[in-house]
């Protein structure tokens, strides 16, 4: 009598919330072990991607992430994706424990913090951005096998790309903060040390770039790291108004926003996160999908929203319009992961999610198959699955329409890349800590999975 008394208490709220029924802490470690497979150089004895090995030994610069499906390294999207990394973890390290996820959280984020360091020469003032070049993308095939030549830019005096440099010191600086908290002092140390003197670089050799929106991310993360005025003011300094497209690699100012907002609770700054959200909610300038996806662009929609979840996450949390933002963020990220029509509906944009997901994703090490067999144009233009499952990538995402294909040499579609991730990343941390603390909203997803 007393099971189905509780039956009856319990089916009414299977009812109205199924749609909304997502694994989102199964998503984040899948998502994390996305960069595992994106690690260049040495791995460690723990890889868990079998069918990655060693590569790219004698870069000029060991390390860091390949940034998409090929075999580029760049600081620009490291430095972005690193940032948003352990922005969520900052904020949310009870989202990494509840999904069982801290330790592999602590081994991604600490690859590229690594190369950064390694990237970063304070007495020579030399800062590579980035490794590798054109003949990149004439090659396909495991990253392993590279033989070409591996061109190394780097910034310096005469050279200066404040932009990269301000980003970096930013990745440096949050990245001092987290590890501070783990107890690791030593590298935290370490860390904001590197992040100082190249926040000074960036700021003492200013660059022809944009890069305002990075120096006052990277002053708020410092201002948090050391206490010192001066880098928040620095910050302020640099905060910049006007329309914001999109939150991106190249476009920061919304995290600008946002951060100065947590420290300052400012007008300006509050309006500038209203303002976005304004133009990327119904009725705004961003395009909807029939089914509900924001949809900014072609190549790589999925990545536009759900940086643009992660935010509106943070900015709930800040006490900006939380209901709204909190409904709005989990409808994009169900979206992602289900809550749309492609092949029936169900259907996961995050690969290895669910039952049906991407199997022909735009990435060379996913679509060769195990040595000794060879890889190179057939593997690229097969209509094939992928030997090896891209496990928690995000691919590109579907047209305006919600219309997608699953088709490799579609890079638009379906490529995948590591700031692809991030803010999927970070909004999955951001859920997490909803259910944790019992605050998930009732959302109302026009295609929703029911199976």
């Amino acid at each position: 009598m007393a099971s189905w008394f509780m039956l009856c208490l319990v089916l009414p709220m299977l009812v109205t919330q199924t749609e909304s029924v997502k694994n989102y802490a199964s998503a984040l470690g899948k998502s994390i072990l996305f960069y595992a497979a994106q690690r260049s150089g040495k791995l460690p004895a723990n890889n868990p991607i079998p069918w990655r090995g060693d590569s790219a030994l004698n870069d000029c610069v060991v390390g860091g992430w390949y940034d998409a499906g090929d075999h580029l390294k760049f600081g620009s999207t490291m430095e972005y994706t690193t940032t948003i990394l352990l922005w969520s973890m900052y904020k949310w390290k009870d989202s990494y424990v509840k999904a069982g996820q801290l330790t592999q959280a602590y081994d991604m984020v600490k690859w590229p913090l690594d190369y950064f360091l390694k990237a970063w020469n304070s007495t020579a003032h030399e800062f590579v951005f980035q490794v590798g070049g054109d003949a990149d993308h004439h090659y396909w095939g495991r990253p392993e096998d590279m033989t070409m030549a591996r061109p190394c830019k780097k910034a310096d005096i005469a050279h200066p790309r404040s932009d990269i440099e301000g980003g970096t010191a930013a990745a440096l600086a949050v990245g001092s903060l987290v590890f501070k908290d783990k107890g690791d002092t030593a590298y935290s140390t370490q860390l904001l040390t590197a992040a100082e003197s190249l926040y000074k670089f960036a700021n003492d050799h200013k660059s022809t770039d944009s890069y305002k929106d990075e120096i006052c991310e990277a002053g708020v993360w410092l201002y948090r790291a050391t206490g010192r005025a001066q880098y928040l003011n620095e910050a302020k300094a640099n905060a910049e108004s006007g329309y914001i497209w999109a939150y991106q690699t190249a476009d920061k100012r919304l995290a600008c926003h946002q951060l100065l907002y947590e420290e300052t609770h400012d007008t300006v700054q509050r309006n500038g996160v209203i303002d976005y959200f304004n133009a990327w909610f119904p009725g705004g300038s961003i395009h909807y999908t029939p089914c509900g996806l924001a949809w900014a662009m072609k190549w790589g929609s999925l990545r536009l929203a759900a940086n643009s979840a992660f935010v509106a996450l943070l900015a709930a949390e800040a006490g900006i319009q939380t209901d709204r933002y909190r409904t709005w963020a989990v409808e994009q990220i169900n979206y992602i992961l289900g809550d749309n029509p492609h092949d029936g509906g169900c259907y996961s944009y995050q690969i290895g999610y669910g039952s049906k997901y991407p199997l022909r994703p735009h990435h060379r090490a996913a679509s060769c198959p195990n040595k000794p067999a060879p890889c190179g144009s057939a593997e690229a233009t097969s209509p094939a699955p992928n030997p090896h499952v891209l496990t928690g990538a995000l691919v590109g995402g579907p047209a305006e329409h919600d219309d997608y294909v699953d088709v490799r040499t579609d890079y638009v579609l379906n490529e995948v890349a590591i700031d692809y991730n991030s803010g999927f990343t970070g909004a999955l941390a951001g859920i997490v800590h909803l259910q944790n603390t019992n605050h998930m909203p009732t959302t109302h997803n026009k295609c929703p999975c029911n199976n």
